[in-house]
């Protein structure tokens, strides 16, 4: 399995971006897939998640009401819409593929990851 993550960049406070994670190599609707983070300095910490399905999305606080995941299951894709940019959201994102969509957020592993795209939000 790959994931290839994209649609980071430098943005401006109040801003918006899409990110984006291909997943190839493996039948994508058999895995829970989230995203992370990790801003200079910091440990990863989790943003969001969304089931197989593409139900039951679960956000940081930090993000809710600002961050949108989404999936397609025909394009193997899963989506990011961060909206509201604040310079606290800087960070790398990463987005992760794990089979199971309990405790996500809080388990040591995840079956798969991705590379990682900058998001730098500038004040």
């Amino acid at each position: 399995v790959q994931l290839q993550a994209f649609g980071g960049g430098l943005v401006q406070a109040g801003a918006f971006l899409r990110l984006s994670c291909i997943f190839s190599g493996g039948t994508f609707g058999s895995y829970a897939m989230g995203w992370f983070r990790q801003a200079p300095g910091k440990e990863r910490e989790f943003v969001a998640v969304i089931n197989r399905a593409g139900g039951t999305p679960n956000y940081v606080n930090s993000v809710k009401g600002r961050f949108t995941i989404s999936r397609d299951n025909a394009k193997n894709a899963v989506y990011l819409q961060m909206n509201s940019l604040k310079p606290e959201d800087t960070a790398v994102y990463y987005c992760a593929a794990d089979s199971t969509y309990r405790d996500f957020a809080l388990k040591q592993k995840r079956d798969h990851w991705g590379q990682g795209t900058l998001v730098t939000v500038s004040s």
